[in-house]
């Protein structure tokens, strides 16, 4: 039995989820996030908690199980509290700063990049050296960050670029100055 799957999903108040034609519902004060549910799932929802199974133990409905339970689970986290992704930016003369919904980056390129939100996505500049992209979808979330973090990965000689504030970035030695004969 999967650990993760058989766990319910406690619904906290001002929440609720329904479920109707295989897509699973869940509305809350931040938003309205929507999950298309595998067939072969039972999702039960009960007074206060969502409790997902599975009819067998055949290796792909065990691996549905606990996804399905992690996605829906994921969806109530995102209307209640929503989730964040912070991003470090180091290098000399690397900065961002917010402009209206744009945010725009000078990463030692000969223009500066400019990244606009999109919906369901917000960006926050709060210093000239952090990025905090927040929203309720955590799949968005993260995809959006790593399209800003792609704008100019860390690369590994001297750190610079942008990088997660929990991520390390393995560093490597330079040259060094061999002698000539």
């Amino acid at each position: 039995m999967s650990r993760i799957g058989r766990m319910p999903i406690a619904i906290p108040a001002g929440v609720t989820v329904t479920l109707a034609d295989g897509v699973c519902t869940v509305k809350g004060p931040k938003a309205t996030l929507t999950q298309k549910v595998h067939p072969n799932m039972i999702v039960t929802i009960a007074e206060n908690e969502v409790l997902v199974t599975r009819p067998n133990d055949n290796k792909e409905n065990r691996a549905l199980h606990g996804l399905t339970r992690s996605l829906i689970h994921n969806m109530v986290v995102g209307v209640t509290e929503g989730f964040k992704k912070e991003l470090d930016v180091n290098g000399v003369g690397y900065r961002v700063q917010k402009q209206g919904k744009d945010l725009i980056m000078n990463l030692g390129y000969s223009h500066q990049v400019i990244v606009s939100e999109v919906e369901g996505i917000t960006i926050d500049a709060p210093t000239a050296n952090k990025i905090i992209i927040s929203g309720a979808d955590k799949q968005k979330v993260g995809q959006f960050a790593a399209e800003v973090r792609e704008k100019r990965p860390p690369e590994p000689y001297k750190g610079k670029g942008i990088k997660y504030v929990d991520e390390v970035v393995r560093r490597k030695e330079g040259k060094t100055g061999g002698k000539k004969k």
